[in-house]
Parts: structure tokens; sequence; C-alpha cells
């Protein structure tokens, strides 16, 4: 089987998380400059076969378009584009990036550790993929 890779969107940052090859387990892969993000999947892809790209899709609670909505859906047509051969999937990102903080606090890490938003943008990618796993 091959992985699955989810993405955490961002205008500067974007955290990026992949399964094991039987799709299993959600393992936080980095977080990158969101200018090098297609140069790095390009780069990835040629050593990791992926069957499905999930993107984080974000709305606000009355599911309406966030400032960040037109960002990622540029991000999906760039993706599209590149990679046609790879489904893209929306998945509902609201709500990550703070059950990312609260399970940061709950590792114990550090204040400082905690405010280092590439690990924050990676966790997010991580439990986005991992939601996704459990409910399919």
């Amino acid at each position: 089987m091959a992985r699955i890779l989810c993405i955490d969107y961002g205008g500067k940052r974007t955290g990026i998380a992949v399964t094991d090859p039987l799709q299993i387990i959600a393992t936080g892969l980095t977080t990158i400059d969101t200018k090098d993000f297609l140069s790095f999947l390009k780069e990835y892809f040629s050593r990791e076969q992926v069957e499905k790209i999930l993107i984080g899709w974000p709305l606000n609670l009355d599911d309406t378009a966030t400032h960040a909505t037109p960002l990622v859906e540029n991000a999906i047509k760039q993706l599209n584009k590149h990679f046609p051969s790879i489904p893209v999937e929306k998945v509902d990102e609201r709500f990550t990036s703070k059950l990312a903080k609260d399970a940061m606090f709950e590792m114990g890490l550090k204040k400082k550790q905690r405010r280092d938003k590439k690990l924050l943008d990676e966790i997010a990618a991580t439990m986005m993929l991992q939601e996704y796993l459990a409910n399919r």
C-alpha cells in the first residue's frame, strides 16, 4: 500500500504528516516554508509512494470561508496541476491548532517549546490525519 499525506497549509509555514505504508499510524513528517511547498513534495514523491493527499480546509464555525480559504484553494489547484495522478481531499481543520496546542501542553513541553509554530503546524497536520484514519 501507499502512504496518505496530510497538509496543514499556511501563508508562511506548512505542516506535513504521513501514514506508514499500511495506513495505520499517522506521524508528523516536518514543517516547511510554504514557498518551498511544491519542491519539497516533488522530492518526497520521488522517494515515497503516496496514494492520496489530504489538505486542511479552513472554515468558520458557520461554514463560511476564512481569510485562509483562498490560499488553500490555490494550493489545491497547484497540487492538481503538478501531481494529477494523486487525488486531493479536503478535511475539516477547525480546532486543529487549538487541539495541537493542548496536546503540546499535555506532552509536557516547556512554554518555549509550545511557542514553536513549526511544531504546532506539524502536530495539527498529524491530528487531521489521525482523525481521517479513525473515521474511514
